[in-house]
Parts: C-alpha cells; sequence; structure tokens
C-alpha cells in the first residue's frame, strides 16, 4: 500500500508542477477550447479556455506507475497493457484536440478516424493479452464463464470503445468527468487491494494522482478542460483495468453515471429520428439538468454522488 501512495504522490506532485506552465503556455499562444455550437449559449463564456491537460495527468500517471513498478520489480505484462491503454487512448484524443486547436474548429478526428484508432489500440491490447498467456474467460449471467478468445475479444473491443467514449461524453461540465473518474478509479483501487494485485492497484493511485492536482485547475471555473487527451484515456483505462481484476460488469454500476450519459445520447437520437420528438431538454444528460435551472455545482455534486452510490453498492455486494 506505501507504494502506491508513492505513485499517488508522485503523479499529483508532477501534475501540480506542470498543468500551470501548460496553462500559462496555452494563454500565450492563443490556443483554447472551441465550444460547441450546438452546447448550451451560456458555455460560450468558456471559449478560448486552455485544454489538453488530459496529457499532463496521462503522462504522470504512466511515470509514476513506471518507477514505482520498476522499482519493485513488478513491471509486468499486465502493468504495461494497463499503460498502452492509458496512453494508446490518451494519443488518439490528443490528435482529436490538437486538430481542433490548430484549425480552430470543433472537428478534430472525423468519426471513421477515431474509431479505426480505437479500434487499433483494442486490438493491440487483445495481442499483449494472449502473449501473456490471459485466461479469456468471460462471465455471462446464466451461462458462466465462458471462454473462448473471439468472444473475449470482441467484449473487450467493445468495452474499450464503448467506455472511452461514455467518459469523453461526461467531460462537459467544468470537473464533472475528473470527479467521475477519481471515484471510479478509487473504487477500483481498493478491489486490487483486496485482491493483492499491486500493478492495478499502483496505475489505479498514479491516475487518482495525476486527476487530484488536475481538479484543482479544472473545477469551476476550469482554468483548463481535459480534452479527449483526458477523457479517452480515462475511459480506456477503466475498461481495462475492470478486465483484468475479472470484474468487467462492475463497470456498469462503478460507472453508472458514464453509463446514464451514453444512453442519454442513444435514447435522444433514437427518439427524435423515429418520433421527431426528443425525450431530454439537451444530451449528454447533465445538459438536461442544466436546462432545467440547475447550476453546474449542482450537477456536479448530483453526479458525483450518484456515482459514489454506485460504488458503494458494487462494494457492499460484490467487493
Amino acid at each position: 500500500m506505501q507504494a502506491s501512495l508513492i505513485a499517488f504522490m508522485i503523479s499529483l506532485v508532477l501534475s501540480a508542477l506542470l498543468l500551470p506552465w501548460l496553462i500559462i503556455w496555452m494563454r500565450s499562444h492563443d490556443e483554447g477550447q472551441q465550444i460547441r455550437d450546438e452546447g448550451p449559449k451560456w458555455h460560450e463564456k468558456k471559449s478560448g479556455t486552455p485544454t489538453m491537460g488530459g496529457t499532463i495527468f496521462v503522462l504522470s500517471a504512466a511515470v509514476a506507475t513506471i518507477a514505482i513498478c520498476a522499482y519493485k520489480g513488478q513491471l509486468t505484462k499486465t502493468v504495461w497493457i494497463l499503460l498502452v491503454a492509458l496512453l494508446g487512448y490518451g494519443v488518439i484524443g490528443f490528435l482529436d484536440d490538437g486538430l481542433k486547436l490548430f484549425f480552430k474548429r470543433n472537428l478534430g478526428l472525423r468519426a471513421w478516424q477515431k474509431m479505426a484508432l480505437q479500434l487499433v489500440v483494442a486490438a493491440g491490447i487483445v495481442l499483449l493479452a494472449a502473449s501473456d498467456n490471459f485466461d479469456f474467460g468471460l462471465y455471462l449471467p446464466f451461462a458462466g464463464v465462458v471462454k473462448n478468445m473471439a468472444l473475449f475479444t470482441l467484449f473487450e473491443v467493445f468495452w474499450l470503445v464503448g467506455f472511452s467514449n461514455a467518459v469523453n461524453l461526461s467531460d462537459g461540465l467544468d470537473g464533472l468527468a475528473t470527479g467521475l473518474s477519481f471515484i471510479a478509479y478509487g473504487t477500483y483501487a481498493w478491489l486490487a487491494f483486496k485482491s493483492r494485485n499491486f500493478g492495478v492497484l499502483v496505475f489505479c493511485m498514479a491516475v487518482m494522482g495525476g486527476l487530484a492536482a488536475f481538479f484543482m485547475f479544472n473545477h469551476k471555473p476550469a482554468k483548463i478542460f481535459m480534452g479527449d487527451a483526458g477523457s479517452l484515456a480515462l475511459g480506456g483505462g477503466l475498461a481495462v483495468v475492470s478486465i483484468f481484476l475479472g470484474r468487467p460488469w462492475s463497470l456498469l454500476l462503478i460507472g453508472i453515471v458514464f453509463v446514464c450519459e451514453t444512453a442519454s445520447v442513444i435514447l435522444q437520437v433514437a427518439s427524435f429520428k423515429t418520433t421527431g420528438k426528443r425525450i431530454f431538454k439537451m444530451t449528454p444528460i447533465h445538459h438536461h439538468f442544466e436546462m432545467l435551472g440547475w447550476s453546474e455545482w449542482k450537477v456536479d455534486l448530483a453526479f458525483w454522488l450518484v456515482g459514489l452510490i454506485g460504488s458503494g453498492i458494487y462494494l457492499m455486494i460484490w467487493g
């Protein structure tokens, strides 16, 4: 546990030192977030806020994880797979953010380009797992544990792509995705500690350290956004952590807010295309509550509470 706390502190200190520098650099070069036209009108004042802050906490977490695991002689293939997920999806987000900033527009990578890159990273993770003799077993309700590499691969790809995008959808309010991710990674850190999984524990604590430092600059009013470089990486990391702890389905409850955010978008699109009517005032669903008159802080606190309750229920029943 002591080693994981050191990983937390290394990541926190690195992020806390580097984030102010990134904010200053981006402001001096007039680089900032382009707010979506279809978003709430009152978000327009956030236009120009520095972004890509996720780059800092992702790299800080990776450095802390490698340093501690190498020092303890625990730099296993599992750790490398976790880092591939975090850094791989972080790079995809970095490219997406970079194109938006370079061309001063809302569009970065096209949807098919982003999806293709996400699939490549997911496939790479499966190959790494196969080379490490990973037990490709997947628990299915009413069927028990099914050991089938093809089925597991399809599930793993869906899980990685799905949750990387789910966290990305949740990153629409100051501090929202940061707090939700901290709660989720904290829950998995506890599960890793209970199961004596050193690599996953250090990884989760390192990510939490970076997030703790980032929150100091990301809470309302945000001085910097994480961008896709952070949100895609966090989602990909959570998906792989849940898989390597042997608890993939846990993410449906531990990440319940991410699931609801994604479901709200899917339901909204399906309803509008089939009936011409909208279920919510605006999606993802955090915007719906904004449209009802809730402040950003109220939405943040309510959604963080739901995240805590979801994690708490999981730990009480299956933890």
